[in-house]
């Protein structure tokens, strides 16, 4: 079992891969940059509960940041931080990992990583495979998974009438995982698919109780409902996490209250992540999204006033707030 090690100083966190695969001998080095926010999830005297977080997403740390700890996390000495980190990078949601996946910045051992477990989805194969720093393994690798993908596609032909299956994650087991990591990872994905089915045949009332009261994963899944109702109950649940708040905030859901009642809780505003989400996300309310958008720094303020896919009023006061703030000096 290979394990990630690492020396850690400020603002860098310095990722060693040990082994004799046969695509590599001797030792490789992961060099990146990375904050001192996600480092501290990193340390070899991280307490397990906090490593555990952050393997699960559970962790404020940025969007752009969370894959490359979760994946140094894949190699921990604990089991469960290990298989809760592979949990979280099946779970990355499809618009950021094909962002990942097309970064150029993005390290091969990460586009590894994710071609071994989202190769069987085609678009992010394909977005892998243009990424310049994707070496010929890699494309190998995942030419391997998607031949597979098709294979086990062919043996089942569902009917017409047949209902469609919960979806199974994507990718295959990561290699380096022992039968204790795997059994864990088969039984959250089996929870899943269970709640997901669960989820069919409850009530309304079943399931804004269910919201209220909830694990993680119930609450993740009922925030989606159609029924407002039901996605309202979820940030009603006195078990919800700022991490959740977070990801919440970032969504583009169908439910617009659930921002509001977000926008309205000085608690969960207090979080200058969660301030800078609501600000960028074109449903919440746009008397909110002022507010909150003279507390960014100049540095987000300059990113969302050239940004296209923000409000052209929020981008317009974003740059009356920077020349204000030019003037004064």
């Amino acid at each position: 079992m290979r394990r990630v090690c690492g020396n850690w100083d400020s603002n860098r966190y310095l990722c060693s891969r040990r082994g004799s695969d046969q695509d590599m001998t001797g030792e490789r080095k992961m060099k990146v940059r990375i904050s001192q926010a996600a480092a501290r999830y990193l340390r070899p005297d991280a307490p397990v509960e906090d490593r555990l977080k952050a393997a699960r997403g559970e962790v404020l740390v940025a969007a752009s940041e969370m894959p490359l700890v979760q994946f140094c996390l894949c190699r921990d000495a604990d089991a469960e931080v290990r298989a809760a980190a592979v949990a979280g990078l099946r779970k990355i949601p499809e618009e950021a990992l094909l962002q990942i996946a097309g970064c150029p910045e993005t390290h091969p051992l990460l586009l590894e990583m994710l071609a071994r477990l989202h190769g069987g989805n085609p678009g992010v194969a394909a977005v892998i495979a243009g990424n310049p720093g994707a070496a010929e393994s890699i494309k190998a690798l995942l030419g391997g998974v998607q031949s597979a993908a098709a294979g086990e596609g062919a043996d089942q032909e569902p009917s017409e009438n047949q209902a469609e299956p919960a979806p199974k994650p994507s990718g295959f087991p990561l290699e380096g995982l022992d039968d204790e990591e795997e059994n864990l990872q088969e039984e959250n994905d089996e929870k899943l698919r269970s709640n997901v089915q669960l989820a069919r045949e409850m009530t309304i009332a079943e399931k804004i109780k269910m919201a209220m009261t909830g694990d993680k994963e119930w609450r993740m899944l009922l925030v989606k409902d159609t029924n407002k109702l039901v996605s309202g109950a979820v940030i009603k649940n006195p078990r919800i996490t700022e991490a959740e708040i977070l990801l919440i905030s970032k969504s583009h859901l169908n439910n617009d209250e659930i921002l509001r009642d977000i926008c309205a809780n000085k608690d969960w505003t207090k979080n200058y992540q969660i301030r800078k989400a609501l600000v960028e996300n074109h449903k919440t309310p746009l008397h909110s999204a002022l507010r909150f958008l003279a507390s960014l720094t100049d540095k987000d303020l300059a990113a969302i006033a050239k940004s296209r896919n923000i409000s052209s009023v929020i981008s317009t006061q974003a740059r009356r707030l920077l020349m204000n703030k030019q003037k004064e000096k």
